[in-house]
């Protein structure tokens, strides 16, 4: 990628107007890997007009015209997705296998279901003698996270693009290359001048520019509950549409008739993949009170087999962590968790044996965990299971649902009926079941403090559209 230093404006890589950059660290080795331009005011307000002015037209394409620019994109996407799979493992420290197997797979898979669902979305339907019109948005502004970076962006930009929307993507600066090489996917492509611009910049100064600019209509912003919430204050004064999807504290119930060797097993390699940096990571943990010695002993043996590495080693299951802001966090709150009372059962403080450099946390393991410590109720976004004690399945959903955040949750059950039940308690905007896995075309986005709107299929599609109502339409 040549254009790593530049911001794509207007069709064009330009120069951007602070000469400001920011290196880009390996969070394997510990190494600058490049840099990119840090953007300013200037730089924002440069490609918001660009966005404007593409709107007038974009707008006013046909739903054929956008599904066959999409079906462009999804070629150019499929041609280049082994690149985006080394860029996310390099600056982000996902396992080669992740990045080739969920993480790149899961940017074709949103531009491939959004285009799916604008192949037979109904833009306009007649109630009475009226007309009920589904219109884009606007101007966009897309603020995303590094965890997993190309998933955030194509969940945002197919839907807008679908919508006859124009945005502005400001990726993280600490993962920001995979959108660079995005971006020059939507190039070659043909998605008209103007219609996607590229700036980048942290989020104190870029995402501030966005998400108060009285010429951005929506903003739409993937990240923690505290930058979240400074978005939408900015947004506040010009009345803007915010989604927000924010952070998560999982609860994960083992109902007492699950199979415990099975489950625990594979809810501690679910919560470590990614490194634990995942929103909807299932990182408490609730088991009966009374089989709590019994769930601890399989977790720590699944802890303890999981193989903590160099992400481009084959076999490597787990890689570092971000940067090494996220790992001095993650060890103080392990800290915590002994200093609390919780039992150590896998894991701890430091690196894994054998690795003297890179963000390397060990797969931790907590188990007599009580819902009110630290640990239980902040997001720690790491490899750290919280195992909670619960004595009966009114005490579960109670615990469950102790927390500020609702984006997922989790139920294991061997009686399906009983999971749904469950399920139907728990506050939070998706909950899976005996170990399922995300379903793209289902509504993804959280309760409570992880957010309001949802991406997603159709629902991600509606999030980038307004409604009018033309009366007397048809007398």
């Amino acid at each position: 990628m040549e254009n790593r230093t530049r911001f794509y404006i207007n069709g064009e890589w330009v120069t951007p107007s602070t000469g400001k950059t920011s290196n880009v660290i390996n969070p394997a080795t510990e190494e600058v890997i490049g840099c990119i331009a840090m953007g300013g005011q200037d730089d924002v307000d440069q490609a918001v007009t660009a966005a404007r002015s593409a709107f007038v037209s974009y707008s006013q394409t046909t739903q054929k015209e956008r599904i066959e620019l999409l079906e462009e994109v999804v070629r150019h996407y499929r041609s280049r997705m082994d690149e985006i799979a080394e860029v996310i493992s390099e600056e982000m420290g996902a396992p080669m296998k992740l990045a080739n197997s969920e993480q790149a797979p899961m940017g074709l898979d949103h531009l491939r279901i959004t285009l799916e669902v604008l192949r037979t979305f109904k833009f306009e339907e007649e109630i009475g003698s009226s007309r009920v019109i589904r219109e884009p948005m606007g101007v966009c502004g897309l603020i995303t996270p590094w965890n997993w970076p190309i998933n955030q962006i194509t969940c945002k930009v197919a839907p807008a693009l679908a919508a006859g929307c124009t945005m502005v993507l400001k990726p993280s600066e600490i993962a920001p290359f995979n959108a660079v090489l995005f971006t020059e996917i939507l190039d070659a492509a043909g998605v008209p001048a103007g219609v996607f611009n590229l700036v980048n910049g942290d989020g104190p100064t870029v995402g501030t520019a966005l998400s108060s600019h009285p010429d951005i209509d929506m903003v739409s912003f993937t990240g923690s509950t505290r930058a979240g919430i400074q978005v939408a204050r900015n947004a506040a004064p010009t009345v803007k549409r915010v989604a927000q999807e924010l952070g998560g504290k999982s609860a994960n119930i083992l109902l007492d008739d699950a199979d415990f060797e099975r489950a625990v097993a594979r809810d501690v390699t679910r919560l470590c993949t990614n490194s634990g940096q995942s929103c909807i990571a299932p990182s408490r943990m609730l088991v009966p009170q009374q089989r709590m010695h019994e769930a601890a002993s399989i977790a720590g043996k699944a802890a303890e087999k999981i193989k903590v590495g160099d992400p481009s080693s084959k076999g490597t299951r787990m890689g570092p962590v971000v940067s090494k802001r996220q790992f001095e966090r993650i060890q103080s709150l392990i800290r915590s968790g002994i200093e609390e009372g919780a039992n150590l059962v896998a894991g701890g403080p430091g690196r894994p044996d054998g690795l003297t450099a890179g963000f390397y946390v060990k797969p931790t393991v907590f188990s007599h965990v009580s819902n009110d410590m630290q640990i239980a109720q902040q997001e720690i976004f790491g490899p750290v299971l919280c195992m909670i004690g619960y004595a009966d399945e009114e005490d579960a959903v109670r615990i469950a649902n102790d927390t500020v955040y609702g984006l997922s949750g989790y139920v294991s059950s061997g009686d399906p009926e009983r999971a749904h039940a469950v399920a139907r308690r728990i506050r939070a905007g998706n909950v899976y079941i005996n170990g399922a896995l995300p379903d793209s075309r289902t509504p993804f986005g959280g309760y409570k403090r992880s957010g309001n709107g949802r991406e997603w299929g159709r629902y991600g599609l509606e999030e980038f559209l307004e409604t009018k109502a033309v009366i007397g339409y048809s007398s």
